[in-house]
């Protein structure tokens, strides 16, 4: 897949994951916000020619990587929040409060990812 299509791919995530979690289904809601956080990073990935990032564990590392290259810690922390919903999806164990505080945060991580493409 190019990083163009990943890109849009998060995009498409981003805006399914607002409509799971309106009509109140958060584990599709989750698992849509991780989809996007994880399509980003695949996408710069892709782009820049970094390593393979078919593994949750090289998206993990491809986060660290771009801290390093952004010199700010937001990709490893935005990253992680992401995991949570990723985890949510399975178990289903965030509160509500947690869902409403921590969605903007990957939100914003999958935008400011993105805006490291060429594509942005």
């Amino acid at each position: 897949m190019k990083h163009e299509t990943h890109r849009q791919t998060a995009l498409d995530f981003l805006a399914q994951s607002d409509r799971e979690f309106e009509a109140g289904d958060h584990l599709q809601g989750s698992e849509k916000l991780w989809g996007a956080a994880a399509h980003a990073v695949m996408a710069v990935a892709i782009e820049r020619e970094w390593s393979d990032c078919r593994s949750h564990r090289a998206m993990k590392n491809i986060s660290v990587q771009l801290s390093e290259e952004v010199e700010d810690d937001w990709p490893v922390a935005g990253f992680g929040i992401a995991e949570k919903f990723h985890k949510n999806f399975y178990h289903d164990e965030m509160h509500d409060y947690d869902i409403e505080l921590e969605r903007p945060v990957v939100q914003r991580f999958v935008y400011r990812t993105l805006a490291l493409t060429n594509g942005a």
